[in-house]
């Protein structure tokens, strides 16, 4: 039985990862950057399209969440480690800031994205914010005339999952450059809206834990993502014997 859930799953050090970007930057090359975590592989399940796009071997999926590394590992895939995606859209960042590169913001909400513009101007002075627009009451035909006609190098999109991914695919063919990543709720920790967990809690994996204890209301979401994809994860090794024997 071939299982090819967790075939693209970027599978080496952060630092690799970091190298390739700044090639592909400095190559002015199209790349798609998927930050995934159990959420969005269940959704996966039922919608051919996001599959798809985690499984289109042009672009590059990194393992977010801690469940993806060992799940993955479990299903027998060598995957180096956890990379968060708050912490790559830093190293990114820091890439523009050293090079001066062209970065567009589109996701969450207006006071958010000011606070968050503000941010990089303070932080990342030689990066150029060269356009934004927040996540509501945009077309999606509006935000990308915004784009071709601004040539980003970096495209950063928070719409949450799976709406930043499938407005990505549905545009990176329609463009000329750039690196574009779907980045959830970064936005808002970036912006110092939404505390990040200590950084003991993310050394041992646990900043999921913090979010729970912060927000009790995403127990409900942990449940249908979390906990159903340890199961299905399981159906599938259990499915994976039963062929091989």
């Amino acid at each position: 039985m071939k299982n090819n859930i967790f075939d693209n799953l970027y599978n080496k050090k952060e630092e690799e990862l970091l190298k390739i970007i700044k090639n592909k930057l400095k190559k002015q090359e199209k790349t798609f950057i998927i930050t995934a975590n159990a959420e969005i592989y269940m959704k996966s399940f039922n919608d051919s399209n996001l599959f798809n796009i985690l499984n289109n071997e042009n672009n590059i999926i990194i393992p977010d969440g801690i469940l993806v590394v060992k799940l993955a590992k479990y299903l027998g895939y060598n995957i180096e480690k956890r990379i968060t995606g708050i912490d790559l859209c830093k190293k990114i960042l820091e890439i523009s800031d050293k090079n001066k590169y062209k970065i567009y913001l589109y996701g969450a909400n207006k006071n958010v994205l000011k606070k968050l513009k503000s941010i990089i101007s303070n932080s990342y002075r030689n990066t150029i914010i060269c356009g934004s627009m927040n996540g509501y009451n945009n077309k999606e035909e509006d935000v990308l005339k915004h784009i071709k006609k601004l040539k980003p190098d970096i495209v950063l999109v928070a719409l949450g999952v799976p709406k930043q991914e499938k407005f990505i695919n549905k545009i990176i063919n329609q463009v000329d450059k750039g690196i574009y990543i779907g980045v959830g709720g970064t936005f808002d920790v970036l912006s110092g809206y939404k505390k990040r967990a200590p950084k003991i809690l993310i050394k041992l994996n646990l900043e999921w834990l913090y979010r729970i204890v912060k927000e009790p209301k995403r127990i409900k979401r942990f449940f249908d993502n979390n906990i159903k994809f340890i199961f299905k994860i399981i159906k599938i090794k259990k499915e994976m014997r039963k062929y091989n024997d």
